[in-house]
């Protein structure tokens, strides 16, 4: 009750997580395919298996035929031994997580403009904070105990500005609703930047003496028009001025937004965190930018170095005095070119034969990419899971692991937080963890890995990943973990990033193109699409799909439409005389596809949501350019 991230709360899925390490559909043994057939075999049978087919497609065709992607809910010490196995026994740095269709992103402004890819604050610091701008995300559905905790807050007192193209919980709740057209974040938080320029709101002591790039910053705004930039989001220009006026004049303030989302491009989050260092919203309790993740351990992932193009800590690959020091650790030789990432090894043209997947499912996760189609040419398939998920009738190797509660693994969470997992009961007889499997194979295939315990393979994060130096199973069992930087000068670690003296490091505003290809609606094809997640419609995910309990609370919505749904505005709806489960077909310049309505004030006239489980829509009617597509909504005979 007193952790300073739930107070003791769960959502429904943390409530049940139990159900799922006891369904009676668990993997029980490995699984080889032999003729056609995945057939029972022990666990040696397969790490032989998986180390011949591995070496052998590595002598024939090179390392960087064989690509490795694990999921962004595995363990730190599963990431790492992973990755770690890529680059050091296979020689590749094809090594990334599934979630990284979204989160690209995140990592690459953070780290360019602020020098480090995470949150600069606790989740707690929502109850400090006097205003919130939470961006584009359903957070009473997706975080729900921090949906609940920005309620609680905004009730005490602090304002709470909500920015998206789509009505959720949480937006009854705010002071302003800025429900802008999709994929406009850009010309949107330009437009409030242009604002705290003209009124004179910035921080100028804060600028002058913690960020670089100001003047080039100012001379690119200068020429924005505010009004274009309303229209392009269909915004009152008051409203928005409003918005800026709450969020500039109650300090401290927060910026949250979802990691992994594909509306968000390089531009308009580099926008987002211009906002925030103009007014000076950084390096104090209660100020800062919190990049959200519903998968548990997407941040500890990044650390790890689960990424085509960084090492563990976020060491480029590329960069050789850095990586030299990593190499002395491993005592060996990493590749110097930056890896395919998850897109580029699932794509049709990719030349990846062999794929090693830990508890992923690019089949459901990834279809619109094609996935299917590219795993069926794969030559090998390694897949670690708890169930039979529809990647695994594609797979040559299945290895069943041990459950969350089965082992004693550390996680980072969202707010930098690295905490224990401790083992509370016994996986089932002869299963370990997806790590110590990884070990195994590497050490079939030339290495001496001595790993006896995860203390081993956390003392090794602790040595190659400065930030997690002080990082000891000792250390996180004194309190609820620690937030890194937790290094042996700061064991307690590190709540708020960004609170040293000033001049002892320099945030950069960035400039972006305020002048991006206007693709907008039309006559023939007048709907925007937009896509997410939605509640009770969760039957695809593995883990939901093995809880009864969760079967039965996020399969309400089910019972009217088995076959899925897209939302419609109501009035967009009442226009087409299209009624609720109605059965509709969508046309996009790629396809068409059909499905049925959902008739809701939920989503914003004029756009259509499609949820992100309802693959064969998605992918029939072009999901790669999310922002530049449109449809239109014909009645299905």
């Amino acid at each position: 009750m007193s952790h300073p991230a739930n107070h003791g709360r769960l959502c429904v899925r943390g409530w049940h997580v139990h159900e799922v390490a006891s369904s009676p559909d668990r993997l029980r043994t490995p699984l080889l395919r032999k003729n056609g057939d995945l057939v029972p075999v022990t666990f040696d049978e397969a790490y032989d298996a998986i180390a011949e087919n591995l070496s052998k497609i590595k002598k024939q065709s090179g390392p960087d035929a064989i690509g490795f992607l694990d999921s962004a809910r595995v363990s730190n010490e599963d990431g790492y031994i992973l990755q770690k196995f890529a680059r050091t026994v296979v020689g590749t740095n094809n090594i990334d997580q599934g979630t990284s269709f979204y989160r690209t992103t995140t990592v690459n402004v953070l780290r360019e403009m602020l020098g480090i890819a995470a949150a600069t604050n606790p989740l707690e610091d929502v109850f400090t904070s006097k205003a919130i701008i939470l961006n584009e995300i359903d957070i009473g559905q997706q975080l729900p105990t921090l949906g609940g905790a920005i309620i609680r807050a905004h009730l005490a007192g602090t304002k709470l500005i909500v920015v998206g193209s789509r009505r959720h919980r949480v937006t009854e709740h705010a002071d302003i609703f800025l429900n802008i057209k999709p994929g406009t974040e850009l010309f949107l938080y330009a437009a409030m930047a242009k604002i705290i320029v003209d009124r004179g709101l910035m921080d100028l002591d804060f600028i002058r003496t913690r960020c670089k790039g100001y003047e080039s910053f100012l001379q690119n705004i200068q020429s924005f028009d505010i009004l274009h930039a309303a229209h392009r989001c269909d915004v009152a220009p008051a409203l928005i001025e409003q918005a800026v006026l709450l969020y500039c004049q109650n300090k401290p303030g927060m910026l949250l937004y979802p990691s992994a989302t594909a509306d968000i491009d390089h531009d308009a989050l580099s926008a987002m965190v211009n906002l925030v260092l103009l007014s000076g919203n950084l390096g104090k309790k209660g100020s800062g930018i919190l990049p959200l993740s519903e998968h548990n351990n997407a941040q500890g992932g990044c650390d790890m170095g689960v990424m085509p193009n960084c090492l563990p800590g976020y060491v480029k690959v590329t960069d050789a005095t850095k990586r030299a020091s990593i190499e002395k650790c491993w005592n060996a030789v990493i590749p110097q070119s930056q890896g395919r990432d998850a897109a580029e090894m699932l794509d049709s043209a990719s030349p990846i034969k062999a794929l090693w997947l830990d508890r992923h499912n690019p089949v459901v996760s990834a279809s619109y990419k094609d996935a299917v189609e590219q795993i069926k040419k794969m030559d090998f398939v390694v897949l670690q899971n708890l169930f039979l998920t529809k990647t695994a009738q594609f797979a040559h190797v299945v290895l069943p692991v041990a459950a969350y509660g089965e082992e004693d693994v550390t996680f980072t969470s969202t707010e930098r937080r690295v905490q224990l997992a401790v083992k509370a009961i016994e996986p089932p007889k002869g299963f370990v963890s997806a790590w110590q499997q990884v070990v195994a194979v590497a050490n079939r295939m030339g290495a001496r890995w001595d790993y006896t315990s995860p203390r081993n393979v956390l003392a090794e994060i602790a040595e190659v990943v400065p930030d997690y130096s002080g990082v000891t199973p000792e250390n996180l069992g004194r309190d609820y973990g620690r937030q890194w930087p937790c290094t042996q000068d700061l064991p307690l670690g590190t709540p708020i990033l960004f609170t040293e003296s000033k001049n002892s490091r320099l945030f950069s505003f960035a400039t972006v193109s305020m002048t991006p290809p206007e693709a907008g609606a039309n006559q023939e094809f007048p709907f925007a699409l937009t896509f997410g997640h939605s509640l009770y419609y969760w039957h695809q995910n593995t883990l939901v799909r093995h809880s009864e309990t969760l079967k039965r609370e996020y399969g309400i919505l089910l019972l009217d439409f088995p076959e899925g749904f897209v939302e419609i505005n109501d009035e967009d709806a009442k226009g087409m005389s299209i009624r609720d489960n109605q059965k509709i077909k969508i046309v996009s310049p790629k396809g068409s596809a059909q499905t049925f309505a959902r008739v809701t004030s939920e989503v914003r006239k004029g756009s259509i949501f499609i949820p992100f489980f309802l693959q064969d829509v998605m992918k029939t009617i072009g999901r790669d350019n999310v922002k530049n597509t449109f449809v239109r909504i014909e009645k299905a005979g």
